[in-house]
C-alpha cells in the first residue's frame, strides 16, 4: 500500500531546517562541490528573509510547501504569496489587468520562484529517491492551495524544462520566454573564445576591453574572504542607484549583504573598479557548480564599455577560469548579444482557477510562443559566431 503524503505550508524556513530543505534542495553537494543552483539553497533562501528582503510589506509573503511520508520531508517549494507582480521578470501584468478589469481579484495569487532572481533551476526540490512523487506532491498541492484559498492563479518561474514536461501532464500551463546566457565550448582562454567569433565581433570586442582600461583604475575580483565590509559598503551605493532607476526602490536590504558575507561568501564573485582610491563600480554574481550567475550591476561614474567588461566579460574570464560551462547573463538585454551571449530559452508554469480565464490565456500562450521561437532563430542567426563555429556547436 502506497504510503499517505502530507502536504503543508511553512511560514519560515528555519521551521523546516537546514538539513531537510538542502536535502531536497541540493543533494549534490559534497565537501569541496558546490551547488548547481545557489539560490535555492537554504542560505540563500534564509537570506533574504532573515535580512526582511522578503516578508511583511515586501509583496512576498513565504508560504514555503513542504511534502512528508511517515514524518520525513521529500520535497520542498519556495512558495511565495504574491501581492504585485514585481521581482519575477516573467510579466503577467496584462493578465492582472484583463482579470481585473473582468470583475476578478489577480492578487494574491501564489508563486513558486526565488524572489528577485531570473535564473533557471529547479523550482520543485524533491529528496533523491522521490523524484516522481515529491514533483507530484508539490504541484498538486499547490494547485490544490489556489483552489481552496479562491486565489486567481499560481506560477512557477524560471524552472527546468524537464519540470515544464512534468507539470503540463498535471494541469500546468507553460511558458517560454528567452535570456542571453554565454557558452563554454573548452575555451583555454578569453582569447580562444574570441577566435570562435567573425573577424568584426572580435575587433569591436577587442576594442571594448581596451576602451574599458582606460577609466584610468584597476578592476578586481574578489571572492571569498578576499570581501571585505568596505567592497559591500561600496556596492550597496551602486545597488541603490541601479535598483532606484530600474525599480523605483532596491528589492534587497543593506542587510542582506551583510548576511552574504558570512553565509554566502563563498558562492559570490564581486568584480569592482576602483579609480583614484574609491571603488566606482562594480557587478556582483554566483557561482554554481557549472554556471557563473550575473545578477546586479551599479557605478558612481560612468566611463565608455565598463559595463561591459565588468559584467559580460570579466563573467567570461572568471567561467573559463573555473571550468563553468555556462554564463546566465540575467533577464533582457539584446545589446548582450554582440558580445557572445546567445538567446536561450527559459520556461515558466502557470494555472488559472478560473477555467475561462485559464483559456484565455492558453490562447495567448500559444501564440507567444511561436513569437518567441522565432524571435530567437532570428537573433541567434545575427549572433557574433563564424558560420563554421555555429554549425560546430549545434
Amino acid at each position: 500500500m502506497a504510503q499517505e503524503i502530507e502536504i503543508r505550508v511553512v511560514p519560515r524556513i528555519t521551521d523546516i531546517g537546514q538539513v531537510d530543505w538542502d536535502a531536497c534542495a541540493c543533494p549534490e553537494v559534497q565537501p569541496g562541490l558546490r551547488a548547481k543552483d545557489p539560490f535555492t539553497t537554504f542560505r540563500f533562501l534564509s537570506a533574504l528573509e532573515d535580512s526582511g528582503s522578503v516578508g511583511p510589506g515586501t509583496g512576498w509573503q513565504p508560504q514555503y510547501l513542504c511534502a512528508s511520508v511517515a514524518g520525513q520531508i521529500i520535497a520542498v517549494a519556495p512558495l511565495y504569496a504574491k501581492s504585485h507582480s514585481q521581482g519575477e521578470y516573467i510579466f503577467d501584468h496584462s493578465w492582472a489587468h484583463a482579470y481585473e478589469r473582468a470583475g476578478g481579484q489577480y492578487y494574491p495569487k501564489l508563486q513558486i520562484a526565488v524572489p528577485h532572481t531570473p535564473a533557471t533551476g529547479r523550482r520543485f526540490l524533491t529528496r533523491p529517491g522521490f523524484e516522481d512523487t515529491g514533483f507530484a506532491a508539490l504541484v498538486q498541492g499547490a494547485m490544490q492551495l489556489t483552489q481552496n484559498n479562491g486565489l486567481s492563479s499560481l506560477h512557477a518561474t524560471f524552472c527546468t524544462e524537464a519540470e515544464v514536461a512534468g507539470a503540463t501532464k498535471l494541469g500546468m500551463m507553460a511558458r517560454k520566454s528567452q535570456q542571453f546566457h554565454w557558452q563554454n565550448h573548452g575555451y583555454q582562454d578569453f582569447d580562444g573564445f574570441l577566435t570562435s567569433l567573425n573577424s568584426r565581433k572580435r575587433k569591436n570586442i577587442r576594442k571594448e576591453r581596451a576602451q574599458a582600461q582606460r577609466f584610468g583604475g584597476e578592476i578586481q575580483t574578489f571572492t571569498g574572504d578576499q570581501i571585505l565590509p568596505e567592497h559591500w559598503d561600496a556596492f550597496w551605493v551602486f545597488y541603490q542607484d541601479t535598483g532606484q532607476r530600474k525599480w523605483g526602490s532596491p528589492y534587497l536590504t543593506r542587510q542582506f549583504f551583510d548576511i552574504a558575507q558570512e553565509v554566502l561568501r563563498d558562492d559570490i564573485a564581486l568584480v569592482l573598479a576602483q579609480r583614484d582610491g574609491r571603488w566606482i563600480a562594480g557587478a556582483l554574481n554566483f557561482i554554481g557548480a557549472d554556471a557563473l550567475f550575473g545578477r546586479y550591476w551599479g557605478c558612481t561614474q560612468h566611463h565608455p564599455c565598463l559595463h561591459f567588461e565588468l559584467c559580460y566579460y570579466r563573467a567570461v574570464d572568471i567561467a573559463i577560469e573555473m571550468g563553468l560551462s555556462t554564463v546566465e547573463a540575467g533577464a533582457q538585454g539584446e545589446h548582450k548579444l554582440a558580445r557572445g551571449y546567445l538567446p536561450t530559452p527559459t520556461w515558466s508554469l502557470h494555472w488559472m482557477r478560473d477555467a475561462g480565464f485559464a483559456r484565455a490565456v492558453g490562447e495567448y500562450l500559444e501564440a507567444e510562443t511561436a513569437a518567441v521561437e522565432e524571435e530567437i532563430e532570428i537573433l541567434t542567426d545575427y549572433g557574433p559566431f563564424r558560420k563554421a563555429q555555429v554549425e560546430e556547436q549545434e
